[in-house]
């Protein structure tokens, strides 16, 4: 006898119709959020992996002594990776050397843990200094900063980059350095841009300073490690790298949330744990944000790398750079547009070429809404000004993985056409987008652009109502983006911000 409310088949039913709504996890028509190897067998792998320790909760190694062999076991791969291992000598076994980790939930946790540490050695070596520490940091940097300085109390001090290559020079970091500097944050690579930042410039600046770097390739990190071509060294092998986070949910090919942080020297590390017998329950002592987690995603990944091998992932980097370099030319190839800077790695962006005609020029957004309607999910980026006025081009993101290469004839000869038919359409202007908005609403935008973040939720959902981005049929996005990037970019951030957080919450809010 059962008193399921539900038959779980019919539950089961009803969860496949729900899927069929999503994007296509496989087969290489999104160009963002998933990471497909293209091998039925890895994700097979993967979900007999997570069955297995799907009781396990990963709060207590001790108790599960399955994680912690499997964290090891990860820990240890990714320090080969990234060139952390040491060679043997009186040095790199010192404790203040030798490279250790963590496996976390994602790139985020990973993100603000090294910060969280970075905070917490600066407040260490100055007992009773009241100042609000700094990251310094390319404006590229991942947002994940931005969260991890507004969580833990710090001043993010973004450095502009060279809108023509998507990075900068170490002088531009040294320059913003002070004591009050506690972690400085570099990209291998960026998300925006797939730029490789100057890891060993700016590791030199840092190390003579005495202040921490962290190398963020959380997008990247396990597709730059296995890369077939000759790259500037960005990892460990840099004197001065102090700690590296990189996702193996992205190009480790493992289902979300699996990341891991590595960090030069135990004590420092030891600075990234919570701890407290400050209550009348068992003592709490926690690695990452989280206490009571999944082993699963653990699991997978462990699996994966077991199954793989370096070998394994060296092959798979190799298919998603082969696909990469027939995708970046044939933009290059496409009159109109071009790819940004000198990108690494299986990414890159694309944006307008202005040194052609504008009759001549493809706008990126209107080129992502015409390749979405044959089927292919671009992502859209907003353009920014930067502090010292000059201004990144709005841009379309395309991340690459190892199943494109099955798929790339199709998906060149799409963006082929969706370029034709789109060209010499001019770019949206966003203040158009706004004045026609203001003859929708009472009172015009003002007000609302004037109360910025401090709009109730009622108004910001009618305000993304008039957008086009809130209700009607199905509720989903309007077939068009480029408008919506259009406004995003003529809106003040504040204002951007708010909206996007009602979006977000109305999104998952119970009906009736």
């Amino acid at each position: 006898m059962n008193d399921f409310r539900r038959d779980p088949a019919e539950v089961l039913a009803e969860l496949a119709a729900l899927r069929e709504g999503d994007a296509p996890t496989h087969g290489g028509r999104v160009l963002s959020y998933v990471y497909d190897s293209g091998l039925a067998e890895l994700d097979e792998l993967s979900a007999a992996a997570a069955r297995l320790v799907q009781p396990v909760n990963g709060l207590d190694p001790t108790t599960f002594t399955s994680v912690a062999a499997m964290e090891a076991g990860v820990v240890g791969f990714a320090r080969r990776v990234f060139h952390g291992e040491g060679d043997g000598s009186d040095a790199a076994s010192d404790s203040a050397e030798v490279v250790v980790g963590t496996v976390t939930s994602g790139g985020t946790e990973s993100c603000l843990l090294a910060v969280k540490t970075a905070r917490d050695v600066w407040r260490a070596a100055r007992v009773g200094t009241p100042r609000m520490p700094r990251i310094v940091a390319p404006i590229t940097v991942h947002a994940a900063f931005h969260k991890a300085a507004e969580y833990f109390g710090l001043v993010l001090d973004l450095v502009p980059v060279d809108p023509a290559t998507g990075t900068l020079a170490a002088s531009a970091i040294e320059d913003r350095l002070g004591d009050d500097v506690a972690l400085v944050v570099v990209s291998a690579p960026s998300y925006p841009f797939a730029s490789l930042d100057p890891v060993a410039d700016v590791a030199a600046v840092c190390r003579a300073r005495g202040i921490a770097l962290h190398v963020d390739a959380c997008i990247g990190g396990f597709a730059l490690g296995f890369w077939p071509d000759e790259l500037p060294a960005w990892d460990f092998r840099v004197p001065g790298v102090t700690s590296l986070s990189a996702d193996l949910h992205k190009y480790g090919y493992a289902p979300k949330g699996v990341s891991v942080l590595l960090t030069r020297g135990r004590d420092r590390q030891r600075h990234q744990y919570f701890r407290t017998t400050g209550w009348p329950g068992y003592p709490v002592v926690n690695p990452t944000m989280t206490g009571s987690k999944p082993a699963g995603p653990l699991a997978a990944a462990w699996s994966i790398t077991e199954v793989l091998g370096e070998a394994g992932f060296a092959e798979l980097s190799a298919k998603a750079a082969r696909a990469t370099t027939t995708l970046r030319e044939v933009v290059e190839g496409i009159e109109g547009l071009r790819v940004v800077g000198v990108p690494v790695g299986p990414l890159f962006a694309v944006a307008t070429d202005e040194s052609v005609a504008p009759g001549l020029r493809v706008d990126p957004h209107h080129w992502a809404d015409a390749a979405r309607g044959s089927g292919w999910l671009l992502q859209l980026q907003p353009g920014l000004t930067q502090a010292d006025g000059t201004r990144l081009p709005h841009t379309t993101h395309l991340t690459i993985t190892p199943v494109t290469e099955h798929v790339v004839e199709d998906l060149s000869a799409a963006l082929v056409a969706a370029a034709d038919a789109v060209r010499g359409v001019p770019q949206v202007d966003g203040q158009l987008v706004l004045a026609g908005l203001a003859e929708a609403l009472p009172g015009g935008v003002e007000p609302l652009i004037a109360a910025a973040g401090e709009l109730d939720s009622d108004t910001a959902a009618g305000l993304l109502g008039a957008i086009g981005l809130l209700g009607g049929e199905g509720g989903g996005l309007p077939a068009q983006m480029a408008p919506v990037l259009a406004l995003v970019e003529a809106l003040p951030s504040e204002l951007t911000g708010r909206l996007l957080v009602e979006l977000l919450a109305r999104v998952v809010e119970p009906r009736g």
